[in-house]
């Protein structure tokens, strides 16, 4: 700690870091050009960065260098079930591993303050137009996840640091928002920037408010639970001037998908993206946390806005005490943070986005940056006349029509942490029970708000009744079908689909829309704000122009049309004004946290259960892993095109009863309607291995059957030749020991910070993986799991080397961060040719990892003192 810059804060008790004084000591003027991001990244390292180390690693930041690591201390860590269960099942191993090498398990806890959400597990199997569609999901949930909860609720008295929300309190994201993140923290008498990693790649949600927050891998953040520092160099900080005022009837949801393409467009993967200007101004919490929520989805790793009066005033409405609000403020104000004293910041790239021009839009049919401006349906052909009637004629004979919308949902907490978005919906709906207008009854419809004090301010306003009367009853406070989890169809539904092979949709007001995430039987979906959501279940099927088609008719046969049903932004700020209030969040969130005084376990080592499906003792200090990786001879898992995601490598959604992972919980005596999501079972690495690449839209290029490409889980074994199923090709490996490699194009792993996606290709044997680019989150996973990520040279692809899957593969040379190695291909005709790669072990630290097999290998030997 550097005491040197240790200040007492004005009008306080506390004491502060002057960040200011000591990036003035190395150059003076600095400090007011530095980016937020940097001026709090500063401040970290001013306060806990090695003396000896500080002056070069705030230069890095001073002089905008990448060429050295410096060290980020997050000040917290924040998990969802999955993930969070995992990385403690992890931990949990971990224990075993050192009891069994003669260490003290009972010392492997979190060092950081850890807090758990259990938000991933719930299935929307009741819809909103069922009344006890809540409790009734609820139940199934904690039947179907005794297994998981008994472990989580172990970990609660097992691990110190470690806090427990459990199911049916909200979505981890918006109560980090609501009230989970301080903005500034105050610990030991010094108060400080809040900042944290979360197991999701949607924790910049929180960004909004100030605070860097970033998705991370589990294995991540099990580095950072066990006291290691984040290495990090730089980021690539970009201004995005945001300039002009919304045109009315646009949401925060048309802004954010807009702003995506635009971003995406613009290529800021990677980077912080900071928000400023008079029209960032102009926006409430609500609406940049909708935007900063959808960060991962333009591929940027933070999305922040600056602390002004805008932050106050929503730590005011959400019931954060008086003197917490004062010390945001304060701070904020003492050390540049405040949005005022940021006119003078400087960033080596600004962009700029006019609000003004945003249109009401959509996403899809898939991709979030696909944006779809309602007013062009017909032109994108998704809706026209012809189709309409076509649609409509099938309809009245009794039959779904083509493009049914079978899935329509308020879900996810980009939206429904935005009090406009969800009263929006409520007038849609009142507005539509009023003319008589219904959904249609082959939805299955639903509203799940990430939080609590959605009920209260909708029953405040008189709106909770009309959601229910078209069937967008509560059924959940959790993630539910924007995370794949939208439960089963109707039976006869589902068969219909499947029999007459329909282009079924789903329309969410999620921020993921990948093919086959939301429902295996809804082919594509659409991602529109919460209003749009209730107009979709009326229209029923997505081949209608929602701006210009008749939704209905009214009791004198006028015909009814979306602008009939909009609400204007008068009606919707009003209520929102009137409604929602701070005595609302205090109700919700002061009992949610008394979590009272926690029994100790009475043992340090979780009691396996030999049969769980759930929870099993991770296999990383034996069989395969505990090898020598040789990086010789390997053989190709799967040749993968461009935007692999961790849905295709590793899916979250239900689990079929056709699938490896289905057969296996057959087997092991799971009745089919308990199958539940392949994300609910990462516990068990059993049935998560079953999960790799199982993703039914999946293209690999190897799957080749007469002469084409065939979609779904499958690849070639060689040097057999024959075409199967992934996990039995990967079965076939394993018996044989065969090394592995993965070789892929462009944005691999983008998506969800999903761990299995790296864990289940190291446990099928894959050594290395060579692709054009990788999504940030998922290249650490795969460094934490001990699988090499190589990258190509620019102008260098898997077609530019005609790779084809018959090849073996060698690399050679010595691994240090980024370094040129080569990639050595034996072709099935004896021909070998060298190609360089980049070596994607980024710092120091990841080589460190890398070379101990991974993160909790490496935690093992430093903690029993090995080399």
């Amino acid at each position: 700690m550097n005491t040197q810059y240790r200040k007492s804060l004005p009008g306080s008790t506390l004491d502060y870091f002057d960040t200011r004084a000591a990036v003035e000591a190395i150059q003076p003027g600095a400090y007011d050009k530095l980016p937020y991001t940097s001026r709090v990244l500063a401040e970290q390292l001013v306060r806990r960065c090695d003396p000896a180390l500080l002056s070069d690693s705030l230069k890095q930041i001073i002089e905008r260098k990448r060429d050295l690591d410096f060290p980020w201390y997050p000040a917290r860590v924040v998990c969802h079930d999955i993930l969070g269960q995992t990385a403690l099942v992890d931990l949990a191993g971990l224990r075993d591993a050192i009891a069994e090498q003669g260490g003290d398990p009972s010392k492997v806890n979190p060092v950081v303050p850890t807090q758990l959400i259990v938000d991933h597990s719930l299935a929307v199997e009741y819809g909103g137009f069922d009344p006890q569609a809540f409790e009734k999901n609820r139940a199934v949930e904690e039947r179907r996840n005794e297994d998981r909860f008994h472990f989580i609720d172990w970990t609660r008295t097992a691990f110190k640091n470690v806090d427990v929300i459990p199911a049916g309190n909200g979505i981890m994201h918006q109560i980090n928002l609501e009230k989970m993140s301080p903005v500034i923290q105050a610990r030991d008498g010094v108060a400080f920037p809040d900042t944290c990693v979360g197991t999701d790649s949607h924790t910049p949600h929180v960004d909004a408010l100030g605070v860097i927050a970033i998705g991370v891998g589990g294995l991540e953040a099990e580095t950072v639970m066990l006291g290691r520092a984040s290495m990090m160099r730089l980021p690539d900080i970009v201004g995005v001037r945001l300039t002009g005022k919304r045109q009315p009837g646009i949401t925060a949801t048309d802004i954010v998908l807009a702003l995506t393409e635009f971003l995406r467009k613009e290529r800021v993967v990677g980077a912080y993206v900071e928000f400023f200007g008079d029209g960032a101004a102009s926006l409430s919490i609500g609406d940049r946390a909708t935007i900063s929520n959808m960060c991962p989805e333009y591929g940027a790793t933070a999305a922040m806005f600056y602390i002004d009066q805008q932050t106050i005033d929503y730590l005011k409405l959400t019931g954060r005490e008086p003197e917490q609000v004062a010390l945001v403020e304060n701070y904020a104000r003492t050390t540049g943070l405040w949005a005022d004293a940021l006119v003078g910041a400087e960033y080596e790239r600004v962009l700029e986005f006019d609000l003004s021009g945003v249109v009401r839009n959509m996403a899809g049919p898939s991709n979030p940056h696909r944006r779809l401006p309602t007013s062009a349906l017909h032109e994108r052909g998704i809706a026209d006349e012809a189709k309409l009637a076509a649609a409509r004629a099938e309809e009245a004979e009794g039959l779904l029509p083509d493009g049914a919308v079978i899935i329509a949902a308020i879900t996810s907490c980009t939206n429904t942490s935005n009090p406009r978005n969800v009263v929006a919906a409520g007038l849609l709906a009142k507005k539509a029970n009023a003319l008589g207008l219904v959904r249609k009854p082959w939805v299955k419809s639903s509203f799940a708000p990430g939080s609590k004090v959605a009920r209260l301010y909708l029953e405040e306003a008189g709106l909770l009744p009309e959601l229910e009367k078209l069937g967008f009853g509560i059924v959940a406070y959790a993630c539910t079908t924007c995370n794949g989890m939208s439960g089963a169809l109707d039976p006869e539904i589902q068969q219909e689909i499947i029999d007459r092979d329909l282009y079924a949709t789903a329309v969410l007001s999620g921020n993921r829309n990948f093919d086959g995430r939301i429902h295996p039987y809804a082919k594509q979906a659409f991602l529109a704000s919460p209003p749009l959501v209730v107009a979709y279940a009326i229209a029923g099927t997505v081949r209608f122009d929602i701006e210009q088609d008749v939704l209905g008719h009214d009791k004198d046969g006028k015909a009814i049309t979306l602008k009939d049903l909009w609400p204007s932004d008068e009606e919707i700020d009003a209520i929102v004004a009137s409604c929602v209030k701070p005595e609302q969040f205090k109700q919700v969130y002061i009992p949610m946290f008394d979590l009272g005084i926690v029994e100790e376990a009475k043992s340090p080592l979780y009691d396996w259960r030999p049969m769980s499906t759930y929870i099993r003792r991770p296999p990383y200090w034996e069989g395969a892993l505990a090898g020598e990786r040789t990086l010789k001879g390997m053989r190709p898992l799967a040749v993968l095109p461009d935007n692999i995601t961790t849905d295709h490598l590793s899916p979250s959604n239900a689990i079929l009863p056709d699938s490896a992972a289905g057969e296996y919980l057959a087997k092991m005596g799971l009745p089919e309607e308990d199958f539940n999501s392949y994300a609910t079972h990462r516990g068990d690495h059993l049935t998560a291995q079953r999960a790799t690449f199982a993703n039914p839209q999946l293209v690999n290029e190897m799957a080749v059957v007469d002469g084409e490409v065939k979609k779904g889980s499958l690849t070639r074994v060689e040097p057999d030749g024959k075409v199967m199923r992934m996990w039995e090709a990967i079965e076939t490996y394993m018996g044989r020991k065969q090394n592995l490699i993965i070789v892929a194009g462009a944005d691999y792993g983008q998506g969800s910070s999903r761990d299995w996606a790296a864990k289940g290709v190291r446990l099928a044997g894959v050594e290395a993986i060579v692709a054009e680019g990788f999504e940030r989150i998922h290249r650490t996973n795969l460094v934490g799991m001990g699988v090499l990520p190589l990258e190509f040279k620019p102008g260098t692809t898997r077609k530019t080397l005609g790779i084809d899957g018959t090849e073996t593969f060698d690399v050679i040379g010595e691994r240090k961060p980024r370094t040129e190695l080569t990639l050595v291909i034996h072709r099935k005709s004896g021909e070998t040719i060298e190609v360089p790669v980049t070596c994607r072990l980024d710092t120091a630290e990841e080589v460190s990892i890398y070379e101990a097999g991974g993160v909790l290998q490496r935690f093992a030997k430093d903690f029993l003192g090995q080399a």
